[in-house]
């Protein structure tokens, strides 16, 4: 089967591997259809590395993915050839004391599809996964949309935590698929006023398309202090998603007494920190939201019923010949792009 592949750091080749075959009885072989090229895809391809998590080459990357139902193992029930299905990149064991409390997420067992030491990644013609991992398509939903769902999961998530969202005023620091995400997800769920800030123009543009209240940038103005010119008690909730210190420290700033803050974002670097007489004084709480815990069916459902409308932020639609392309392109935000996808 065709893969595109790191043989080294910021380089890609497309080469052939043997096609992997269905070795459990829950196992289901996938031909894949469409992958989204992710923010941390591209940490991995311009560093090696995020954090502690080095590559190997050559690597695999890839892990928001759908496709279609080719075999399955026999004890497979819900699923069968030639259905379209969304993939939950996150397979957990079962049993830890993790899963055992419903934090499949952080299970002491994880394995992530294109995570270094633990699944090979998905930028491959075809993909084994378990059958609780392979959530069915509606009628209707294309395979860009399916492949969507898996980063719309985590914005979907991460404002869980947030149990009313009717009446809230937040902010959402950074505008890329996730922030942009977050902002439909909040506004679906009943969001007064939403704040959306980035450094690139045509982000902003987009955010304001997709229901931002107020647009700014960081790089032209003052966002802390326009933003509490109009909210001078603060703001109930900020998601940073971009994860960057600058962002950090705003988000602390913007937030009212009791406030909430979700960190989405992942920095590129090991250690970010807190102005933590502000956040005592403040009694903020702080969210540290790790990718996403059974959210995935949700976030199919909410593409289906056109509560969360996602197909404008696809900006970017090629095949696995153009990967390296695709890459360049979203490590250096060219050609405004917001989310690439890569049909295999």
């Amino acid at each position: 089967m065709k893969c595109a592949q790191f043989p080294g750091v910021r380089n890609i080749e497309l080469t052939e591997l043997e096609q992997p075959v269905i070795k459990n009885d829950d196992d289901v072989l996938i031909r894949v259809g469409s992958v989204g090229v992710c923010g941390s895809d591209i940490h991995y391809y311009v560093d090696g590395r995020i954090g502690d998590q080095v590559l190997d080459f050559p690597y695999i990357p890839g892990h928001e993915c759908s496709g279609t139902v080719v075999k399955t193992g026999k004890k497979v029930k819900h699923i069968k050839p030639g259905d379209k299905i969304a993939v939950e990149p996150a397979v957990s064991c079962g049993k830890c004391d993790q899963c055992l409390a419903g934090r499949e997420n952080t299970c002491r067992e994880l394995k992530f599809l294109g995570t270094p030491g633990e699944l090979r990644g998905c930028m491959t013609e075809y993909l084994i996964m378990p059958e609780r991992n392979c959530f069915l398509l509606p009628a209707g939903m294309t395979l860009e949309q399916g492949a969507f769902a898996e980063p719309l999961s985590i914005s979907i998530y991460g404002l869980k935590y947030v149990k009313e969202m009717d009446g809230k005023k937040m902010a959402i620091l950074g505008s890329g698929p996730i922030g942009l995400t977050a902002l439909l997800e909040a506004r679906f769920r009943g969001a007064e006023t939403l704040y959306v800030t980035d450094k690139l123009d045509n982000r902003l543009l987009t955010a304001k398309k997709c229901g931002a209240d107020w647009i700014g940038n960081p790089d032209d103005e003052d966002i802390v202090q326009a933003i509490l010119e109009k909210e001078p008690l603060g703001l109930d909730v900020v998601a940073e998603c971009c994860g960057q210190q600058e962002a950090i420290d705003q988000a602390v700033d913007l937030l009212k007494p009791g406030g909430i803050l979700l960190l989405i974002g992942i920095p590129t670097v090991d250690r970010i920190s807190f102005n933590i007489s502000r956040l005592r004084r403040k009694e903020i709480t702080i969210y540290n939201v790790r990718r996403q815990n059974d959210c995935l069916g949700l976030a199919v459902e909410r593409i289906h019923k056109g509560q969360v409308k996602i197909d404008s932020l696809i900006t970017h639609s090629g095949n696995l010949s153009q990967t390296k392309e695709f890459y360049d392109m979203v490590a250096d935000y060219k050609d405004g792009v917001i989310k690439a996808m890569i049909t295999i």
